[in-house]
């Protein structure tokens, strides 16, 4: 058995004196892990480096070897940004937790590469909420952000049901708001993308990462995850822009 196909690098762990497992996210075959020989080259492999990764095995439910060479590096355009690195770390966690092994999820791939090369960009932390929803979709758990759940109209969106993932308008909304979570409006085209903002995005795309997707199977929402909102969180309720809750 034997393939070739871009990746992109989601973790590394030691095998031996000499070896690494790599996973991937490839575009083609999924999530998929193999064997690399060489300590050496886990340091060019860090989450998020895209990769042309060939992959061998005698079965197909064999590990496999891979030989595989770098051809883009997410981090290094962010080893100076604490911030965007951690928001790399989380997606790359989230990919690996998510996406069953050898499982080709449409779009999951494109959304990964779109993010890390937004990670340089000046909106790249409400890019990150649009990826989870993206991720949450293409996994079978999408939210109806397009109309009121209640009244089918789609303006003065301000709340999504905890329960169901769909939109509910300011005036449908309003007597039951304590049970609710805020839409923030840069995701309904309406707002600027303020880090409160991006705080309420982040908490709305947890809520449903944690209920649905990782709770179905039982699984903890991904450290990294958690590592990154509390980061932004503290970091952005420190600088003054809002205040702290």
């Amino acid at each position: 058995m034997e393939w070739s196909d871009d990746g992109i690098v989601l973790s590394t762990r030691s095998h031996g004196e000499s070896g690494i497992i790599v996973m991937l996210l490839t575009r083609d075959h999924g999530r998929h892990a193999g064997l690399a020989r060489g300590q050496k080259l886990r340091a060019q492999l860090q989450p998020g480096t895209g990769v042309r990764a060939r992959w061998r095995a005698r079965l197909a439910e064999h590990l496999g070897s891979y030989a595989v060479e770098p051809t883009t590096s997410a981090a290094a355009l962010v080893i100076d940004d604490p911030l965007r690195l951690a928001a790399l770390a989380s997606a790359c966690a989230v990919v690996e937790a998510a996406v069953p092994e050898r499982a080709v999820v449409p779009g999951v791939f494109e959304g990964l590469e779109a993010l890390l090369a937004a990670l340089t960009g000046r909106h790249w932390d409400a890019a990150y909420v649009q990826w989870e929803i993206g991720v949450l979709g293409a996994l079978g758990f999408g939210l109806d952000l397009k109309r009121c759940a209640a009244s089918g109209v789609n303006d003065d969106l301000a709340y999504v049901s905890p329960r169901s993932g769909r939109a509910v308008s300011l005036s449908a909304g309003e007597p039951y708001r304590d049970r609710l979570l805020p839409l923030p409006g840069f995701l309904v085209g309406r707002g600027a993308a303020e880090p409160a903002a991006v705080l309420e995005g982040l908490d709305l795309t947890g809520h449903f990462l944690e209920r649905n997707l990782f709770g179905q199977n039982h699984l903890p929402v991904p450290p990294a995850r958690t590592r990154y909102v509390e980061r932004y969180r503290r970091a952005a309720t420190t600088s003054g822009i809002f205040p702290a809750p």
